[in-house]
């Protein structure tokens, strides 16, 4: 999955810095990082799956 071009968002409900998540929608899948170690391991998703996460 090349994550590139991704635009990262974070969670909405994220009000302590210390502990946030970024998401990034690529086609049929969902990537999830560490919003403080942008360059550090992510891990993906297919959509289906996380749409069923968040049910």
């Amino acid at each position: 999955m090349d994550l590139r071009d991704a635009q990262w968002r974070k969670s909405s409900r994220s009000t302590d810095q210390a502990n946030c998540v970024e998401v990034a929608f690529s086609g049929p899948a969902v990537a999830v990082r560490d919003s403080k170690n942008t360059d550090g391991p992510v891990l993906t998703f297919p959509a289906t799956n996380w749409a069923a996460f968040l049910r």
